[in-house]
């Protein structure tokens, strides 16, 4: 089965963002093809289902041009960003299940389909394969950081369980939801590129800054479409966080700035789940401005991005790196 570039469409702003690591890319995807192998015939189904399904590839792609920073992406970064995006995968797999998602990218999810049983089992085989794939590379500093990126992301997911139907969250606590359960995989990604270019300390920790700041921004605007955004662009439905109880910045900021009325209809639908209310809830945000406010937050984390790499040397892979914190910030898909 050929893997498809599923990192870029046409004419997207991502276009220029891979150009300098097309050749890498192709390569990571041989890598994807032949670890996802397994003789069992639904772990080869529901995998190559869920790592075929529309993502961007952020993650893989920031392991290579990190590494590209140094002038020389080596057949291990390959090994590492396919590791990364089987980490991405697996949190996908098992996030379906708990929040009971039936779409994601426009597709059905994976649950959907194949079953919650399935989807967890299958989560667990890529997320072992992962790690077997992360020991052949027989570097400990490797080691360390994905386990306990692994091991983080897990904590972001339970924290979030915690706080589902939470409106009394405060913004504090809602972005170190994101800071662990999204952005610090973006934050292994970089550091990984440098680890292995044999980078300074100086230089593993300024490009470990800019993944967790580009990852940041990242889930901030997710938080945006999901209350703005295309459907048939994001691949979910509106609403679909407000709709599982999860509070987010601009219900946040909503809430904040809204009339005591407003908030408390808010704060009965993170309560309560469901979007009765959804219509109103879009014109409190619009009105408040909330969705320019997290627009503005995710702004300020992509220029802490592009600040913590100021020091490299200019090359088309920094290039890159600039272009993805601002892509990141400004999204509309």
């Amino acid at each position: 089965m050929n893997i498809q570039n599923n990192t870029l469409s046409n004419s997207t702003p991502l276009d220029a963002i891979q150009s300098c690591v097309l050749a890498d890319i192709a390569a990571v995807n041989v890598v994807i093809q032949h670890s996802l192998h397994s003789d069992v015939v639904l772990v080869n189904q529901v995998a190559h289902y869920i790592i075929n399904s529309g993502g961007k590839r952020l993650r893989p792609i920031l392991v290579l041009l990190s590494a590209g920073l140094f002038g020389n992406i080596k057949p291990e970064h390959h090994q590492l960003a396919a590791v990364v995006e089987f980490i991405h995968t697996a949190t996908l797999l098992h996030d379906d299940v708990v929040d009971e998602s039936s779409k994601r990218r426009g597709q059905n999810t994976a649950n959907a389909l194949f079953g919650n049983a399935a989807s967890v089992l299958v989560g667990d085989f890529v997320y072992s394969r992962a790690f077997q794939m992360m020991v052949a590379v027989q570097n400990m500093r490797v080691m360390e950081v994905l386990s306990n990126a692994t091991n983080i992301i897990a904590e972001g997911e339970v924290l979030q369980l915690l706080n589902v139907h939470n409106a009394d969250i405060t913004d504090e606590a809602y972005l170190k939801v994101i800071h662990y359960k999204t952005a610090k995989l973006f934050e292994a990604a970089t550091r990984l590129g440098a680890i292995l270019s044999n980078a300074s300390p100086m230089d593993e920790e300024a490009l470990s800054r800019y993944g967790m700041h580009v990852g940041t921004a990242f889930q901030l605007i997710d938080d945006v479409l999901d209350l703005s955004g295309n459907a048939n662009e994001i691949g979910k439905n509106l609403g679909d966080d407000l709709n599982e109880g999860k509070p987010t910045l601009p219900l946040l900021y909503a809430m904040q700035h809204g009339t005591s009325a407003e908030a408390e209809i808010i704060k009965r639908a993170i309560e309560l789940g469901g979007l009765d209310d959804l219509s109103i809830i879009l014109n409190v945000v619009e009105r408040t401005g909330a969705l320019t406010h997290v627009r503005k937050v995710a702004a300020t984390e992509s220029e802490l991005a592009c600040a913590s790499i100021a020091h490299f040397a200019d090359s088309p892979h920094k290039q890159a790196m600039l272009s993805l914190a601002k892509f990141s910030a400004s999204r509309n898909y």
